[in-house]
């Protein structure tokens, strides 16, 4: 279907847009070299000089759209495209998406589409994460009370948007200054930051959750709003009543956040605050235009326990919580799981659609087989393509650390690659205009034996020229008709056959069919 059809003539159908432009995912921004503080970092594998480009919109780019909206007691793009205005935001998008306005603006008014920007985020790029534009890949940086500091927070966060991360999240859960942190890295980034707030709810009670009151938690939420996070994981959808439908689990509760709030309503035998208070958080996120990322608090956390009664109860519950939002004019987008069997993603994908009136759906992994530790990176970006195939608006990187570690500079690259090249695969399996123009041109280039060029189309253009000089480092081969897996005589590209060679060879074959009819004639 065209991408220009309106929002109603998409609505029963797989919407398409462009993928990412070349490069590194980075939009049309202008590269920069960037910096992180000089102080010495704490582990190896990280320099404090300069790490990376970054990419530079024009800064504070949103300053002057964000003073027109003081004093409006809703400033989202949810509330403004309703209205039938098309804000800076949604045009910009719209450009970056290669989308008409309207088009933007509808999906935005319908739901299906968000434009995660707080308005104390100035210095944010908008995008969107929705259907109908290409598939979004987030990554997940922070520090724990064991390991990590603001400078190597930072310097994740370079990495993480100098490999193509669409969005960030901050997960910090301790070891440093949390707000020192956050603000630091809103500061830095050019993207979209989300957070976790009951993570430092909790903290902020020295971990007592016999001392967490309902006003902890909104006050540390309304915190992130002010520091300028863009959206928010709030695990609103997990009830009192869906505890027991946990049994006979292999892995019980692995959500962090949702763990946090098993305990909370098991020691004080009360219903979740962060349903009870639901509209509440509304009210709040509607003053900053902070996006909901309605976290799924019971996703599994192994094969056995996928698509259970614990988790499509939760489902149900994020359904009624993303229309209450919606009537609040709130933007929303719903987490899931997790680890899932190949056979029941695609499951997963459609009813969470038809649960959640079609909300992006913003999903980790998942994970389709629990037996590679290590390698967790590769088992789920398998899960991730077939997600982002279905229909999965945002994937949640996986590095090869997880369940093992925090993850390191190199962990995060493997690990945004791996999600990036699933977000791009889904992106040409959903006929996104444009989506397999990169692949097409990288493929010429290989065909031609333009050595740098491959390099530059590449989604990591470092790694494949240092695959390629390992065995041929001169520069003489960047010339040469071969690598060194088949060797200067065996390469088949070398044999160029051109369309003349084709059109001689149909010639003479239209000749010789002639001349057998011919021959069957006479005898």
């Amino acid at each position: 279907m065209p991408a220009q059809g309106s929002a109603e003539e998409l609505s029963h159908s797989p919407i398409v847009s462009m993928a990412a432009p070349f490069g590194l995912g980075l939009s049309d921004h202008n590269l920069v070299e960037t910096s992180v503080a000089a102080t010495p970092l704490a582990r190896p594998g990280f320099s404090s000089a300069v790490v990376t480009t970054l990419p530079s919109p024009l800064p504070h780019m949103r300053s002057a759209w964000i003073e027109k909206r003081q004093g409006q007691a809703n400033v989202t793009q949810l509330h403004y495209a309703r209205a039938g205005v098309v804000t800076e935001e949604m045009a910009h998008v719209a450009r970056r998406e290669k989308l008409p306005e309207s088009l933007v603006r509808e999906e935005v008014a319908r739901g299906r589409m968000i434009i995660p920007a707080n308005i104390n985020h100035p210095n944010l790029e908008p995008m969107a994460i929705g259907i109908a534009s290409s598939c979004k890949v987030n990554a997940n940086i922070g520090a724990s009370p064991n390991a990590s500091d603001i400078n190597e927070e930072l310097e994740k966060l370079h990495l993480a948007v100098k490999y193509g991360a669409d969005t960030v999240m901050d997960l910090s859960t301790g070891g440093v200054n949390l707000d020192e942190v956050r603000t630091a890295i809103i500061q830095a980034s050019p993207v979209p930051i989300g957070t976790v707030p009951v993570y430092q709810a909790l903290e902020s009670v020295h971990g007592s959750i016999e001392k967490l009151s309902e006003d902890d938690f909104l006050h540390i939420i309304e915190k992130h709003c002010q520091q300028g996070v863009d959206y928010q994981t709030i695990h609103a959808g997990l009830l009192i009543e869906h505890l027991p439908k946990v049994k006979g689990r292999l892995t019980g509760i692995v959500s962090r956040g949702g763990g946090i709030l098993a305990q909370w309503m098991l020691y004080h035998h009360r219903q979740n605050p962060l349903y009870t208070r639901f509209d509440d958080i509304c009210e709040i996120f509607k003053r900053y235009d902070c996006t909901f990322s309605l976290g799924d608090s019971l996703r599994p956390g192994c094969l056995h326990d996928a698509s259970d009664e614990a988790q499509l109860a939760e489902l149900k519950t994020l359904g009624e919580l993303t229309r209450r939002a919606w009537k609040h004019d709130v933007q929303v987008m719903v987490e899931g799981p997790g680890h899932v069997p190949m056979d029941q993603i695609e499951f997963n994908v459609r009813k969470q659609m038809e649960e959640c009136s079609e909300a992006p759906f913003y999903v980790l992994g998942p994970l389709v087989t629990d037996i590679a530790p290590g390698y967790d990176h590769i088992t789920s970006a398998i899960g991730a393509a077939m997600a982002g195939w279905y229909g999965t608006a945002m994937l949640c990187y996986v590095t090869p650390k997880e369940h093992l570690g925090l993850p390191n500079p190199e962990d995060v690259r493997n690990g945004l690659i791996a999600y990036k090249i699933a977000a791009h695969a889904a992106d040409i399996a959903r006929h996104r205009p444009g989506a397999r123009d990169r692949d097409d041109e990288l493929s010429r280039a290989r065909y031609a034996f333009d050595w740098n060029k491959q390099f530059d189309l590449s989604l990591d253009p470092e790694r494949a020229r240092e695959y390629h000089d390992e065995t041929l480092p001169a520069d003489i081969y960047k010339q040469a008709e071969f690598c060194s897996m088949c060797g200067p005589k065996h390469c088949p590209m070398q044999t160029k056959i051109t369309d003349a060679d084709l059109e001689g060879l149909e010639q003479v074959l239209a000749e010789q069919a002639t001349a057998d009819r011919k021959a069957q004639q006479v005898g």
